[in-house]
C-alpha cells in the first residue's frame, strides 16, 4: 500500500492527471477488472445500484492488512496497537478490529460506548483528549478503562477527585508535548508549544511528582503524540529521544513506568506522497524501544483505515465555461470536509475506464451553498452527467466528520469483504432529521 509508482500521477500548473490503473496498483483495496473499478472483488456498479450515492465503502481485508502490518512489525517487543477511534468509528469497523485483537484510543465517552458496543474490552482502552469532564472520568472509571492519557494538572486533580469518590485507583499516563515539528498541516500538528495538547516537556517531571502524591492515582506510562499524516520517521525519533530523557529523569527520582505511548500519526498516500512503510518505521524505532524494556503503545488511525475506504459520488451537472469547468456531484463538503478544511488533495478516479477520452480539467464540487464546497480541483477527467467517481483515501476522517449542513442527510456506509458486501450504516433521510425538532414545535 505504501509503494509509489511515479508514473501514476502527473502534477502541473494546469492541474493533476492521474493514470487510474497505475494509481490503484499501489492500493490493495482497488483494482480495475474488465475496465470497471472494483473494491476487493465487488464492482462499483453493483454497489451503486444496490445502495445509491453518495456512498462510503470500506474494504475489510485492507483494514485487517494494515492492522496486521503494525502487529507484525512490532512483534519483537511487548506492544499494544490502540486503534484511534476518531479516524473511523463505525461499529462494524471497530468490530473487525476487536476480533483482530486491537486495543483502542478514544477521545470521548461516546467513543468508549462505541468500542463497548462493538465488543471491545474496556481494559484495553486508553482515553486521550484535552477536555475530560468529571462525568467523562466517572463513566470511564466505572467501565474499567486501561489508562487515561492526561493533558493538564487540572485533569490529574479531577481524576483524583472522581477516583476517590468511587473508591477506585485510576491509571494515568502523562501526555508530554516535546515541541517537535511534525512538518504537517498546522491543523493536525499537535506536538508544538503553541498547540493545545499535552504538558510542556520542561514541566513534565514536576507534574509526575505531583501526580505521585495522589492516593487514588497510579502512574503507569508516558505518552507523546506530535501530529498526523507524518510521512517520515525522523520526527518520531526526535520525539522519542526527548521522551527517553524524561523516562531517565523520572527513574532517578523513583518513578518507574510500565509503558511508553508513541501515539499515532503515520501518514498515507493520498496523491503522490511517499510515506514510510510501517515495517521501516518499526525498524527505526525498535532499537531504542527495546533498550527501554517498557511495553509500547501505538495509536494508529489514518494509516489503518484511510486507504481502506472510498467515497462514491455521481456527476449530476456539468458546467463547462471558457475559464473554469465545474462538475457538480451529489457528494459535498458536508459529506467529505477534508479538502475544504485542510486543503487536502485526494485522488478522484473514474469507476469505468473511458475509451478515446476527451478529457478536460474539472473542479469537482458539491451542491452546498458555499464557494468552499469542493472535493477536488483541476482534475483531468473525461466526464458525462451520470458518471460515478471514486474519491480514494476516504476511509479516515470522512464519514466521521460529515454533517447535515444545508439539511443534507448523511451518506450510507458499506463494508466489502472479498466478493460480498453489506450495509453497515443506513442512509439518513430528511424526515429523520426533522423528527428531532417537529415534536418540539410550538403550535400557535
Amino acid at each position: 500500500m505504501n509503494s509509489t509508482n511515479s508514473t501514476s500521477v502527473i502534477s502541473s500548473d494546469e492541474g493533476i492527471q492521474i493514470q487510474p490503473q497505475a494509481f490503484v496498483a499501489n492500493l490493495s483495496t482497488l483494482s480495475y477488472q474488465q475496465d470497471i473499478l472494483c473494491i476487493e472483488d465487488v464492482d462499483v456498479d453493483s454497489l451503486v445500484q444496490t445502495y445509491g450515492t453518495p456512498l462510503y465503502v470500506y474494504s475489510k481485508q485492507a483494514i485487517l492488512g494494515a492492522y496486521q502490518d503494525y502487529d507484525d512489525s512490532f512483534a519483537a517487543i511487548d506492544h499494544q496497537i490502540c486503534y484511534s477511534v476518531k479516524a473511523n468509528s463505525n461499529l462494524s469497523v471497530l468490530q473487525i478490529l476487536v476480533q483482530a485483537g486491537a486495543s483502542f484510543d478514544i477521545v470521548s465517552v461516546g467513543e468508549l460506548q462505541r468500542v463497548l458496543a462493538a465488543g471491545g474490552d474496556a481494559s484495553k482502552v486508553v482515553y486521550s483528549g484535552v477536555g475530560k469532564t468529571q462525568a467523562d472520568i466517572k463513566a470511564a472509571l466505572e467501565a474499567g478503562i486501561g489508562c487515561f492519557n492526561v493533558e493538564s494538572v487540572t485533569e490529574i486533580e479531577r481524576i483524583q477527585q472522581v477516583a476517590k469518590q468511587l473508591d477506585k485507583v485510576a491509571h494515568i499516563s502523562v501526555r508530554v508535548n516535546p515541541n517537535v515539528d511534525a512538518g504537517t498541516h498546522p491543523y493536525i500538528s499537535t506536538g508544538l508549544r503553541n498547540n493545545k495538547f499535552g504538558i510542556a516537556h520542561e514541566d513534565a517531571v514536576a507534574v509526575y511528582q505531583q501526580a505521585a502524591e495522589y492516593t487514588h492515582i497510579q502512574i503507569v506510562g508516558i505518552d507523546c503524540h506530535i501530529g498526523s499524516q507524518l510521512t517520515k520517521v525522523e520526527p518520531f525519533i526526535a520525539a522519542l529521544d526527548k521522551v527517553i530523557e524524561l523516562i531517565d529523569a523520572l527513574q532517578q527520582i523513583g518513578i518507574s513506568l510500565q509503558h511508553i505511548d508513541l501515539g499515532g500519526g503515520l501518514g498515507v498516500r493520498y496523491i503522490d506522497e511517499t510515506p514510510v512503510k510501517i515495517a521501516d518505521f518499526a525498524a527505526a524505532l525498535l532499537p531504542k524501544l527495546q533498550a527501554l524494556k517498557l511495553k509500547v503503545f501505538l495509536e494508529p488511525g489514518r494509516s489503518i483505515v484511510a486507504n481502506a475506504g472510498v467515497l462514491l459520488t455521481k456527476v449530476d451537472v456539468l458546467k463547462p465555461s471558457e475559464h473554469k469547468n465545474f462538475a457538480v456531484v451529489d457528494a459535498a463538503m458536508n459529506d467529505l470536509i477534508r479538502p475544504a478544511l485542510y486543503q487536502a488533495q485526494m485522488a478522484v478516479l473514474p469507476t469505468v475506464l473511458p475509451d478515446n477520452a476527451k478529457a478536460k480539467y474539472w473542479d469537482i464540487v458539491g451542491a452546498v451553498c458555499e464557494t468552499g464546497d469542493f472535493l477536488a480541483k483541476q482534475r483531468h477527467l473525461s466526464l458525462i452527467e451520470g458518471d460515478i467517481l471514486a474519491i480514494t483515501g476516504a476511509g479516515a476522517y470522512g464519514f466521521v466528520m460529515s454533517s447535515n449542513y444545508n439539511t443534507r442527510p448523511r451518506a450510507a456506509e458499506v463494508m466489502v469483504s472479498e466478493d460480498t458486501h453489506k450495509l453497515i450504516r443506513v442512509r439518513e433521510t430528511v424526515e429523520q432529521l426533522l423528527d428531532n425538532e417537529k415534536s418540539l414545535l410550538s403550535l400557535h
